[in-house]
């Protein structure tokens, strides 16, 4: 089918948010004064998990969360719902920075992914949790290289991972672009982000979060021992602060030199008919991901359609936010082509949503964390699009710096150390476009990396995507 046409009828609005009668009423706006011991700014999956697990901790604790849309709105929304354990953008990049603590990193992600699974099923979370695994497929030769390492390694960490050849791989799901592939089975769940938000919303409302939508926060300021946060109509006085605000408008300045913001795009197809479903397999339903340095990772979801995104990650020149960023018809188009190549038989195939969003990104990919105010303030950001499970162990990491509790968590060289900080513009957006035509590069020229790419290696900043 024309791409073109194949898109022509797709909502301009994320899948998961489209009219979904489990979408929640708005809560009200925070007008006048209150206060907390705990006042969390932020409603997505960082803010909602460290309300849920402060209350857990000590049900007495007065929890205020603040977010300046509707709960779920931003990435926690809009992403491809890939719940994956890691804690470090998956395993090479853990490899790569930690090696001495990977072990310790694979175990504690995988008991997190754990925990958020028994969280959905005590509070009756029904967000279409599916423990399905990830599959990552080599669609060239070069992509090959170090899957058997990394089988290996996997292996050695305890993975439940396999390796499979061309034949193996297809008979997973059907591509006659797929060389083979490395399927971690436990370590990754497919699930539905929005209705996780709107779930983890309520569980945290049963336990007496106040919950404040449509109130952005406009300032936060110091006062005698604690923090005053002022929102468009009212004020919010609390002994600690947590923030969860990803890229979005940072309240420390510090973090501006950190994070950049990066668009993500995906589609949603219509769903298959039974005879397009067995042209494709897919009985088990796992999470696909490609090799290449711009990835695609793709899922079936419950109506039998396919989500299908990635590959051309955006950053516009200034680092700016914008709405109208949401759409880029050049990227969707470019998505399109590439879906019908992956599946050749499913030609006849449309699209129904189209939609990007805006992700926290970081230069080395993964979460950093740090205080502030005398650690009357915490915070986690950085997540760089793999945040879905990783935000709740963020959210342990900065209720445990705020409580002065030396954890294992906190005694982590992933947990003390930052990445190194961006330049400022102009600078930045050179050295970002340049990073993205040389992946590019490297993706036509069989993987081999340009001397840009190999100086950001040495460096510590090490851009794959």
């Amino acid at each position: 089918m024309d791409p073109l046409k194949a898109l022509a009828d797709a909502e301009r609005k994320p899948y998961w948010l489209d009219e979904d009668p489990a979408e929640p009423e708005p809560l009200p706006r925070l007008f006048g004064q209150t206060t907390a011991d705990l006042a969390i700014v932020g409603g997505g999956f960082s803010g909602l998990w460290t309300a849920l697990l402060a209350k857990e901790r000590d049900p007495k604790r007065d929890v205020v969360l603040l977010e300046a849309q509707t709960v779920g709105w931003a990435a926690s929304g809009r992403n491809g719902g890939f719940c994956h354990a890691s804690l470090t953008h998956g395993l090479e990049n853990g490899l790569e920075r930690w090696p001495q603590e990977i072990s310790t990193l694979y175990r504690l992600g995988i008991e997190n992914l754990d925990e958020i699974e028994e969280t959905i099923r005590r509070y009756d979370i029904d967000c279409s949790w599916e423990r399905t695994g990830e599959m990552n497929v080599a669609t060239e030769p070069w992509q090959l290289d170090g899957m058997e390492e990394a089988y290996t390694i996997g292996r050695e960490l305890g993975m439940d991972i396999q390796f499979l050849d061309a034949t193996q791989a297809r008979a997973e799901v059907n591509s006659p672009t797929y060389l083979g592939g490395l399927w971690e089975r436990g370590d990754c769940a497919m699930l539905d982000p929005a209705r996780l938000a709107w779930g983890l919303r309520q569980a945290c409302l049963s336990l007496g979060v106040r919950i404040y939508e449509h109130s952005r926060v406009l300032g936060m300021d110091r006062d005698g021992t604690s923090m005053a946060l002022t929102t468009q109509y009212g004020t919010l006085q609390a002994a600690r602060v947590v923030l969860g605000t990803g890229v979005f408008s940072p309240l420390l300045k510090r973090l501006r030199y950190y994070v950049v913001p990066v668009y993500d795009y995906a589609l949603m197809t219509e769903p298959l008919t039974v005879e397009q479903r067995e042209s494709i397999g897919w009985h088990n339903r796992q999470g696909m991901g490609d090799n290449a340095y711009q990835f695609h990772y793709y899922r079936i979801t419950d109506d039998n359609s396919i989500l299908w995104g990635g590959y051309d990650a955006v950053y516009y020149t200034g680092g700016k936010i914008k709405s109208s960023y949401d759409q880029r018809d050049t990227t969707f188009l470019k998505l399109a082509e590439q879906f019908y190549d992956t599946f050749p038989q499913l030609e006849d195939v449309k699209f129904s949503h189209r939609w990007g969003g805006v992700i926290d990104t970081c230069s080395r990919y993964s979460a950093f964390y740090g205080t502030a105010y005398g650690s009357r303030v915490a915070y986690a950001v950085g997540y760089t699009g793999l945040g879905v499970a990783a935000t709740r162990f963020g959210a342990n990491v900065m209720l445990d710096l705020l409580d002065g509790r030396e954890t294992e968590r906190t005694r982590l060289q992933m947990v003390k150390e930052k990445p190194i900080p961006f330049p400022p513009e102009p600078f930045r957006s050179a050295a970002i476009q340049l990073t993205r035509w040389s992946i590019a590069q490297a993706d036509r020229k069989e993987g081999k990396r340009n001397l840009w790419l190999r100086t950001l290696d040495r460096v510590g900043l090490g851009f794959d995507s």
